[in-house]
């Protein structure tokens, strides 16, 4: 047992140097939960079979330039997460990004056996996913290619852009940072060369969009560092007693409001939120539900719904 594991293990490091162009030991034995030991060995076994791999301290291992073995068979998991990974991918990614995911997914199908394929297809016809909505701007097919073209190129990007604040787009040169996604909305962090700062934006608010031949002005750190940054800003924390047979309701999206934790009390359910934005887009989703829920606290996010209800125009 422990050797067909070991096994799978090797050919597992093999794809994965195939894979990537660098790869770090301790990685790998974080990966399969192996000790550095094992994957220095599991290295060497690789060797004595012949394949060429590059190996230097505090860098990694990569194989060498130019050499590859296609796979010749998936396994029924592999072949279930490829059709997995297409559906998702045509949900939440541009269409014109779609476009190059199914040109290699179909050179993937090359490599595949005619049984696998006839699975894979089997499989395709009873997978659906809802269409996201907005995502992207319908005049802007390509606005995530060119921002991950950006961002691998380290090449400024000019675009238009509409803030939700401004009835018309401006025009913006940025330096993209990193992408993320969050909600059911793609934005990306940027070097604004017209405000001398970073700025987060939102995907579907570009009008237009194309990458230049200008490199980067300046060096800048990883997503993460801007991602912590922004978590970092003032929350408020947020109590709802929600009634017990209601609270289910709320379990989808609840999520995308800092949801924190909950506690059962009698007929009810405290949801605790953590919010950086309460007094208006927390306030306005606490409005889909307000008949069946009550504010604990804090005040201001009472005072605030008061407003809102006193406004409403019927």
């Amino acid at each position: 047992m422990e050797i067909t594991k070991r096994f799978h293990r090797i050919i597992a490091i093999y794809f994965q140097l195939q894979a990537r162009s660098v790869l770090k030991a301790q990685d790998l034995a974080d990966r399969f939960d192996v000790s550095l030991r094992t994957i220095y060995r599991d290295m060497r076994s690789l060797e004595q079979a012949g394949i060429p791999i590059y190996g230097e301290a505090g860098t990694g291992y990569s194989l060498s330039e130019g050499y590859r073995l296609p796979p010749t068979s998936f396994t029924q998991e592999e072949i279930i997460s490829l059709v997995a990974s297409e559906k998702l991918m045509k949900k939440f990614v541009d269409p014109h990004m779609f476009r190059h995911f199914s040109t290699a997914i179909g050179k993937i199908r090359s490599y595949l056996r005619y049984s696998d394929k006839l699975n894979m297809m089997l499989l395709e016809e009873n997978t659906w996913m809802s269409s996201p909505g907005l995502t992207f701007n319908e005049r802007v097919p390509d606005a995530l290619s060119v921002l991950f073209e950006s961002i691998s190129m380290r090449k400024t990007i000019v675009m238009e852009y509409r803030a939700i604040y401004r009835d018309q787009a401006n025009t913006r040169k940025v330096e993209p940072v990193g992408i993320y996604h969050e909600g059911n909305f793609w934005y990306f962090v940027a070097y604004c060369q017209l405000r001398k700062a970073y700025r987060q934006f939102r995907i579907d608010r570009i009008h237009k969009v194309s990458r230049t031949d200008e490199t980067f002005t300046r060096e800048h750190k990883p997503l993460s560092y801007y991602l912590d940054k922004k978590e970092s800003q003032p929350v408020w924390s947020i109590r709802l007693r929600v009634e017990l047979e209601y609270a289910k309701y709320l379990q989808w999206d609840r999520s995308y409001y800092g949801f924190e934790s909950e506690q059962i009390e009698n007929e009810s359910v405290i949801m605790t939120f953590q919010s950086s934005n309460h007094e208006q887009e927390f306030a306005r989703w606490y409005l889909r539900f307000a008949d069946h829920a009550e504010i604990l606290a804090p005040e201001s996010l009472k005072t605030c719904v008061r407003g809102i209800v006193k406004n409403i125009k019927i």
